[in-house]
């Protein structure tokens, strides 16, 4: 199934067309986006019966964040090989590092994204998981059963920002506006034959600048669920940017950054992609 927030609005996406989920449930569900995740069993048990067959064909340009409002957003860094190598740091074990994407950079997956003053912008093609069941504590062999499904991710980076100061920035850097592009819907996991092992690309004017595949994580979708709530409780709603491959411009020689005019395009196997343009 996929789900979609069209224009502020729950939606289910079928054949390219979007069915409003509080019309076609009778107000049983919310129009919010966001809702629907506190009820995320109760939907899913609703929607395999419902008949979501009709719809109307949709702008993607009109489609927001699939979650726009979680209580709380994680961001993974590391969490491939040859990223880790082209950032200069040493492999991570036991724990990721873990910083937050503040959640007004959240938007959808079609926009226009202004460039920081003086700074030095860069890309980051993610796997991104929403979770659907309160998990605290959870074992990693049971992790997929409280993810509510997946989309793709930009961690659109300042680089001058977040590394300044006594101590790095990441948080900030991370966190303007529309810098974190998400969508362009999620995907439950069981419409992936695997959902572990997904490719991911990313192009900036047409030339590929990333690729990689989901198998290569360090730390896989199911082993950071169990790491996190083993620390937290993950709430419905929240989102996990699971890390990116390498790549990015921070790791080129010579390093390259995203300027006015650039269109930046994101894309992961079995989902879909984001467009994002940027201006002065």
């Amino acid at each position: 199934m996929r789900i979609a927030n069209l224009a502020g609005r729950l939606v289910v996406i079928t054949h390219g067309r979007a069915a409003d989920v509080h019309t076609a449930s009778g107000a049983l569900f919310s129009s919010d986006p966001q809702a629907v995740y506190s009820r995320w069993d109760e939907f899913r048990a609703w929607a395999a019966r419902a008949d979501l067959g009709g719809g109307v064909p949709f702008d993607p340009a009109d489609l927001g964040a699939p979650a726009p409002a979680p209580r709380q957003l994680f961001a993974i860094g590391l969490n491939y090989q040859e990223h880790v190598v082209e950032a200069g740091f040493t492999t991570p074990e036991g724990m990721p590092p873990v910083f937050t994407k503040y959640a007004t950079a959240l938007t959808g997956p079609v926009t226009e994204v202004t460039l920081p003053r003086g700074g030095n912008t860069d890309w980051e093609v993610e796997l991104v998981a929403v979770v659907g069941r309160e998990a605290h504590q959870v074992s990693e062999t049971d992790a997929w059963s409280y993810v509510a499904g997946l989309t793709v991710g930009q961690d659109i980076s300042e680089r001058v920002l977040q590394m300044d100061g006594p101590a790095p920035q990441f948080s900030l850097g991370k966190s303007y506006p529309g810098f974190a592009p998400t969508g362009p819907w999620l995907v439950t996991p069981d419409e992936f034959e695997d959902p572990d092992d997904l490719e991911l690309t990313c192009a900036v004017n047409g030339e590929e600048m990333q690729r990689g595949r989901t198998r290569q994580l360090i730390f896989s979708v199911p082993a950071l669920i169990a790491k996190l709530s083993g620390v937290l409780p993950l709430l419905p709603g929240d989102v996990i940017f699971t890390g990116t491959p390498a790549g990015v411009g921070l790791g080129r020689t010579p390093q390259r950054w995203l300027v006015a005019g650039d269109e930046l395009v994101s894309s992961v196997q079995g989902i879909g992609e984001l467009r994002q343009r940027f201006v002065g």
